[in-house]
Order: structure tokens, then sequence, then C-alpha cells
């Protein structure tokens, strides 16, 4: 397909699948400037599904780099009023947020105080976010562009056409029918995440090089996949690609030490072997070889940083993984092995309101790090001590 193509194909993507656009839906695009040619064949897909207006909202990384750079040590972590408007006028109006993704300058941040990059984190936006996630309040899609500055990253060179032939293949928009493909994936997703669930697993045991580390899980905690509905009864699938089952652990219970196995981008900073260790339930220690002072200043953002929000797993037949790549981008390298988040937690992922008081983690971050692979296997223990292989190998062991 040309260019022109496979932005339509990719649009419609978003549009069909990601945000599910209604007719009559107030729609709002988030995107960087260099995204535009992404945003436009959305907005054009988004009216076709009958959307009622559709609003591109663009916000400049280099401006960002400016407030870390020489901004008031208060504004950090300022959140416009206007933007904070924009959250709540999605979920009045039940609307759709659709985010490009797609870093076009990744290294935009290097020589800037890290603790103060890590401090730059929109505090109060995020934490409206994150409750608008966890009760299910907008529907809501990540979708990826290919960049020059990313594929740089990924390949060593500005070798875009070849970052366009791995995101093609991710996004299975070389499928005849990309919304059927992905209809059917969920289906696979949602089989694997209710065989998890039926097991009411006490906790997880993650093993692998640099890693022995057990989390704890609610009595009442449920495992979902990517394909989400709003509590208004909107489907949409958050992050395309996507080929995760995940749930929200207890934020209380974590013990031991886990070793990321692929490198994490915070925005403008990479951070290399990364590394942490739990203590009841908290990270105690943190020690990576690039980019720690970055997550030390995002585990200071509340008292809840140091927390865990969730646990996913991925396998094997992930088609992020089997394309061998490391993205350095979350939303697919998190789709290409099992990932962990510190921060907030998802309260839908747990049934008893109990549950949800005690054990769900509430923090104005959520970032995901990667720890799967074939060395990594995880086991479920469930409260008579019983272990269960999940995974092992790089493959569900569990059905």
């Amino acid at each position: 397909m040309n260019a022109a193509e496979r932005l339509e194909r990719l649009a419609d993507l978003a549009v069909s699948v990601g945000a599910n656009v209604q007719p009559g839906q107030l729609v709002v695009i988030g995107a960087q400037p260099e995204h535009i040619e992404l945003v436009r064949p959305i907005a054009r897909a988004a009216y076709r599904a009958g959307a009622r207006y559709v609003s591109a909202i663009y916000d400049d990384l280099h401006v960002k780099r400016a407030l870390v750079e020489l901004g008031p040590e208060a504004s950090l972590s300022h959140s416009n009023p206007w933007d904070l408007t924009m959250l709540d006028t999605l979920v009045s109006e039940q609307a759709a947020y659709i985010r490009v993704s797609g870093d076009p300058d990744p290294e935009l941040m290097a020589g800037l105080d890290s603790e103060r990059v890590g401090k730059a984190q929109y505090r109060e936006f995020r934490a409206r976010w994150g409750h608008i996630v966890s009760h299910r309040e907008v529907a809501w899609t990540i979708v990826p562009l290919p960049t020059a500055g990313w594929a740089k990253q990924v390949f060593g060179k500005p070798d875009v056409e070849a970052l366009w032939t791995a995101v093609i293949k991710a996004l299975r928009l070389d499928r005849p029918d990309p919304a059927a493909a992905w209809h059917a994936h969920f289906d696979r997703l949602r089989t694997i995440a209710a065989a998890i669930t039926e097991r009411h697993f006490e906790s997880l045991h993650y093993r692998g090089p640099g890693t022995d580390l057990t989390v704890g899980l609610l009595p009442s905690g449920q495992w979902h996949c990517a394909d989400f509905t709003t509590n208004t009864g909107h489907n949409h699938a958050p992050n395309l690609p996507t080929e995760e089952v995940f749930t929200s652990p207890d934020r209380r219970r974590a013990e031991g030490k886990i070793r990321s196995t692929l490198p994490l981008n915070v925005p403008g900073t990479m951070v290399r072997d990364l590394q942490f260790e739990f203590r009841d339930g908290k990270i105690v220690d943190v020690s990576a070889g690039s980019g720690v002072e970055v997550i030390r200043a995002q585990l200071a953002i509340d008292e809840n940083a140091t927390r865990l929000g969730e646990v996913a797993l991925v396998d094997g037949s992930s088609e992020v993984g089997k394309l061998g790549l490391t993205f350095c981008n979350t939303l697919f390298d998190e789709n290409a092995t099992c990932h962990i988040a510190y921060g907030s937690g998802m309260e839908f992922c747990v049934e008893d309101p109990a549950d949800v008081a005690v054990g769900i983690n509430h923090s104005a971050i959520h970032t995901d790090f990667m720890v799967g692979g074939p060395e990594v296997q995880v086991d479920g223990i469930d409260a008579r001590g019983s272990r269960v292989t999940i995974l092992k190998d790089n493959e569900f062991r569990i059905s």
C-alpha cells in the first residue's frame, strides 16, 4: 500500500476499532505537531463515522523542554485549567479521545537536569486522567505514527519505511479485514483472561535473571484484555496494538527484586537496565544503567507512586514480539512482552468495593516497565500455596 493508503487504513482502524466512534459523538484528537499527517485522516474517518464535531489538540515537547530547562520549579507539575476542562468535557459529553503516539525527538530532554525531567508530569491532569480510565468514563485509544526520530531509535538510522513495515504488521493492517482480525484477537485474549481469573490466584511469582518477585493479588480481582466497555456501554480498544491480559494487584503486597528486560522510554529520556527492589508493597530501591534520576523523580511524585498499579502478561504469540524489535516506545514494547506498572491502578479490575478500598493504588502516575521474555517464568500461587505455571518459555501454559 502507498503512503496515503496506509494512513487512511490506520485512521480507519483508530476510529472504528480503537475509539469506536459513534454517530453524533464529539471526538478529540491529541497529538504533537509532527503527527499532523495522521491527525487529518483520523478527522476525516471520524466524520465519515458520523462524528458531530472533531477537535485536534497539539502539545509540543519543545515547549516542555523549555519549561524543564528554564521554568520555575513550581511550574514543573502544573496542569493547565483548560486541559482539565477538556477532560471534564470528554466525560460529560461521552466523547471519544484518540491519542497519536510516536516520539519525533526521543532524546530531546538529553542534557537537562534529570530530576526536573522526572518532575514534569502535569500532576493534576494525570491524576484526573487516571480516574477517568479507572472508572471507564471515556472511550479512548492510542495509535502510533512512525517518525524519523523514532525510527532512528529502533534501527540506528531514520528509516521510516522500515518502521512503517513493522507497524503495519503489529497493527494487522496487512490483513484483508483489519477490524475483523482485531475482534478475533480480542476473543482469544478474553479466553486467556477468563482462565486466569477462574483460578483465583492469591499471588504471582516472577522468576528469571535478576528477578525473584512475588506480587499479591486481590480476592475479587478480575483479569481483562484491552477490549474495554465504558460505564455507559461503549466498546473501545485503548491500545493499538495490544497483546496483553492484565489486572490491578494488591497495592500492599510485593516482595523481592525484578529486572526490566527492555529499555523504558520516559518522554525525552531512555532508561536502560532498570531494576527495582520491593518490600511490603513498596519500591525501596531502584537502579539503572542510565536515566535512574528520572525514575526516582517519578517515584517521589506522591506517596503511592512507589506501589504497583498493574501486572500484565504477554506471550510469544504477540504480533509485536514476533517482530524481534525493541521499539523504545512503551505502546509497542509493553505489548511485546510482560510488563508491570508502578503508580495508579484500575478500579474496574476488582469486583468487591472492600478490595477496591484497601487494595487498589491511587497515584498521579502510571508507568509501565517491561519484565518478560523467554527467560522469565510467571507462576500463579493459590491460597493453599499450590503453584500453577502461567507463562514459561514465552508461552501461556494455562487455558
